[in-house]
């Protein structure tokens, strides 16, 4: 793991996260693929701004790793600079906006993975018990090979899992998406990563959904630890309100085998937002770096 010190309890990993890229590119009037020379370099150096607002306050987490996703596409001078700052880095390999898990650079991952030598290698899953059989095999199939992959190079797993609910799932509580994160995305959860460590996937780090009772993160480390794996879990942001943030970190943070978070729309969407509507460049990076602090401040004060 190079410089990365393994995330703990007393020692988590707290990661900026911006590796969106088909989301982001909406962000700009644009899509990924339509994207002009000038709006991509308009993407890059908003990025490079959100990296300023965090490095600005860097100095005020104490107790933490403080880590970076993002995406070589609307990323690069980031990742370089981030790396050079000593970050933790995570670094995605995933499509961006695709429904079923595939690789962006296909055969081509090692090379790039090599080009920027993270801490880890992030993927993007979005996985249900529900969902088609074949699209889920297909998905399990590649993330086989890229585990294997992985572990042969001893490069760190990140997998993001979301576990959207399907149509019959939301019926079951009357279409309430409060009470389907707290009473039945739980055990879902647990039957995926059952099913990904059945297929031959193993994960460094599990990011996660938020959860809304101790009970719930206590099931999903149990399962992330099945059959003596040492494998942890990160709590994910999801753009999440401030109020709803709060409350997932402090429920991860209560409980042994969460070692950090990994947040990103919630720090800098809005600000970003205000900034390309007043260009004020100043509130834009002061304001980002509150809202990275915010969050830092509140998972640590819960452990």
């Amino acid at each position: 793991m190079g410089r990365m010190e393994r995330p703990t309890s007393a020692n988590p990993l707290l990661i900026l996260a911006m590796d969106q890229r088909d989301s982001f590119a909406k962000l700009f009037g644009t899509e990924e693929a339509d994207a002009t020379t000038a709006q991509v370099q308009q993407m890059r150096t908003a990025k490079s701004l959100v990296y300023r607002g965090v490095a600005a306050v860097a100095d005020q987490v104490e107790g933490a790793q403080i880590g970076v996703l993002t995406d070589e596409e609307y990323g690069p001078d980031v990742l370089t600079q981030a790396k050079a700052d000593g970050r933790v880095l995570a670094y995605p390999v995933e499509k961006s906006g695709q429904k079923l898990f595939d690789l962006e650079y296909g055969d081509q991952t090692p090379e790039h993975v090599a080009r920027w030598g993270p801490d880890y290698v992030k993927v993007l899953v979005r996985m249900n018990p529900e969902d088609d059989p074949a699209g889920t095999q297909d998905q399990l199939d590649r993330l086989k090979a890229l585990s294997a992959l992985l572990h042969e190079q001893s490069l760190p797993f990140l997998f993001e899992l979301l576990v959207p609910a399907s149509d019959a799932q939301l019926a079951s509580v009357g279409g309430d998406s409060t009470a389907y994160d707290r009473d039945v995305r739980p055990g879902l959860v647990v039957q995926v990563i059952e099913a990904v460590q059945a297929a031959g996937v193993e994960p460094t780090l599990w990011k996660i959904e938020g959860l809304e009772t101790t009970e719930a993160a206590q099931q999903i480390v149990a399962a992330a630890h099945a059959g003596g794996r040492d494998a942890d879990c990160i709590v994910l942001g999801r753009d999440a309100p401030q109020a709803t943030l709060d409350h997932w970190l402090q429920v991860a943070a209560g409980v042994d085998g969460f070692v950090g978070f990994a947040i990103g729309r919630s720090i800098w969407k809005e600000p970003l937002e205000q900034y390309l509507e007043d260009g004020d460049e100043p509130t834009f990076l002061r304001t980002v770096g509150q809202n990275y602090l915010h969050y830092v401040r509140t998972y640590l004060a819960a452990r």
